[in-house]
């Protein structure tokens, strides 16, 4: 709630920190009610402050803050509950939804569904389900928010319900189109895929592949050019791994 200026007691959660002037944090952070935010902690930094343990990405806190425009001022915050961060590949794809949010959202606009949402991502994530299909249903549930949802069930610009067994050329603008004969800038993916992310149901390794590939492409063409942090971190990550494995020499 907000009275005099002053806004209490929002769930909330730290998207992206990083250091402000000397003893200060500079947050971004999402709430139902506000939407994406930011924040100035001041001092929490500080030797005396606790500040800057509680304010990390994915625990769920509870925010107050003062003052208008572009920056807030932090005036309190607790925990709101036990933090369910991810660990390994899961906590990379975790900054990566953050990532997401920090790209596209703008500032000041609410989306209680999409933090519903992103709750939903942040358990799966933690608890280790099924983290690549998690993704998928996050990344259409957060274009659907920002007003740029898949047709996932008909294809575009009419009321021909889509057919598992046929291919779709995907265009960003108005969804699937039937494959008619050679197209070179087709952005293929079967019916069967579209139909599975309308659900939400698990699909088939062949299924997930496509999916991948058709929400890389139209998030693609939302955040432009500049390559996803994340993105980079998740490959040098596996990197790293292939280069560490040990040898059939080295394990025996």
């Amino acid at each position: 709630m907000s009275t005099d200026g002053r806004t209490l007691l929002q769930p909330a959660y730290v998207l992206h920190r990083k250091p402000y002037r000397d003893t200060s944090l500079l947050l971004e952070a999402f709430s139902p009610e506000y939407g994406r935010i930011g924040l100035v902690a001041r001092g929490a930094r500080s030797r005396r402050s606790t500040l800057q343990a509680l304010l990390q990405p994915f625990q769920p806190l509870l925010l107050s803050w003062s003052g208008r425009g572009e920056l807030h001022t932090l005036t309190a915050a607790e925990a709101d509950g036990t933090a369910t961060k991810p660990h390994g590949d899961a906590l990379i794809n975790g900054f990566y939804v953050n990532e997401l949010l920090m790209r596209l959202l703008p500032r000041d606009d609410p989306h209680p569904g999409l933090y519903v949402s992103y709750r939903q991502a942040l358990s799966r994530l933690s608890q280790g389900d099924d983290h690549e299909w998690s993704l998928r249903l996050f990344e259409r549930d957060l274009l659907q928010e920002l007003g740029y949802g898949l047709q996932l069930t008909h294809e575009g610009g009419s009321a021909h319900p889509l057919r598992p067994e046929r291919h779709y050329c995907y265009h960003a603008e108005y969804g699937p189109q039937a494959v008619v004969g050679e197209s070179p800038d087709c952005l293929a993916v079967s019916g069967a895929t579209l139909l599975a992310l309308a659900t939400g149901e698990p699909a088939g390794e062949s299924c997930r592949r496509e999916a991948k590939r058709l929400m890389r492409a139209i998030l693609g063409h939302y955040l432009g050019p500049r390559p996803l942090a994340s993105r980079a971190l998740f490959q040098a990550r596996h990197a790293y791994s292939k280069r560490t494995e040990p040898t059939v020499d080295d394990e025996e």
